[in-house]
């Protein structure tokens, strides 16, 4: 439910700024109620829209909630791990889209944020964040930054996060974005995500957020055995289907696929 400033409240606050403001002489009483209006109708406003704020977010941490159940099939689960949830709330997803998209930031969809790019649905986000089993101090390596809400989620588990952009502008804008949140567990680099970031490696956890046509070899090599990589794994004409890969101890990996998705390709010149 969306809360508003109580009308009563406004009004005695309104009377006691009209007894502590003494207008200075020559300037008439009136004018100063009239800029004490002003500025109490700002206050509510950016009450108000702190509240819908959150309404929103709520309803698409119910939205999520709803759809990890329908496709618990698929998940091997009914429902998120406690952090995961909290992290996914706690993220502000209006930060990370252009500014005529924030009246519909947190529906459950995907949305452009400029050079062919989306950020994903927050189902999507929540799933293959969830899947990874991250704990906290793990380092985790991101292919594809695009806004930077997936870096976001990842940091706000306390994981230590590498994320990597080949589109430069978008990926600068990202950082930029993720440095002024203080999203400081978060470093990124402008490169081709198919051969990783082998100077961090190995990575308890590896998250792709484009389609390849197959699972890069580098990225396998830069998994720590024990650890998970989330990737979605087809052409863009094609069915996409997200993949859990496992690696094991002796080097060998395991896979799962999961449930069909489509994303935007990943690119590069692999």
């Amino acid at each position: 439910m969306i809360s508003t400033l109580p009308v009563y409240p406004l009004l005695r606050l309104l009377k006691q700024w009209q007894v502590a403001i003494a207008p200075a002489p020559g300037v008439c009483r009136r004018s100063v109620l009239l800029i004490t209006v002003l500025c109490l109708g700002g206050f509510a406003a950016v009450a108000l829209a702190g509240a819908t704020e959150r309404a929103a977010r709520e309803r698409m941490m119910r939205v999520i909630e709803a759809d990890v159940l329908a496709t618990s099939r698929y998940l091997g689960k009914k429902s998120l791990t406690p952090s995961v949830l909290e992290a996914m709330g706690n993220v502000a997803r209006h930060e990370f889209v252009p500014e005529a998209e924030r009246d519909v930031a947190y529906e459950n969809r995907p949305l452009p944020i400029g050079y062919g790019q989306t950020i994903s649905q927050p189902y999507i986000v929540a799933i293959m964040t969830d899947l990874l089993e991250l704990r906290a101090g793990q380092q985790v390596l991101e292919i594809g930054t695009g806004s930077g809400y997936q870096a976001a989620v990842l940091a706000a588990l306390d994981t230590n996060v590498y994320t990597m952009e080949i589109i430069e502008p978008l990926g600068r804008q990202a950082a930029q974005r993720l440095e002024t949140l203080g999203y400081d567990r978060v470093e990124a680099r402008i490169g081709d995500g198919y051969y990783g970031w082998p100077e961090h490696a190995p990575y308890d956890a590896i998250i792709v957020t484009a389609a390849a046509g197959h699972v890069p070899p580098p990225l396998i090599e830069q998994l720590k055995p024990g650890g998970r990589m989330m990737i979605p794994v087809g052409s863009r004409f094609l069915t996409q289907q997200l993949v859990l890969i496992t690696k094991n101890a002796d080097g060998t990996v395991t896979t799962r696929q999961i449930l069909p998705v489509r994303f935007v390709p990943l690119t590069g010149d692999h």
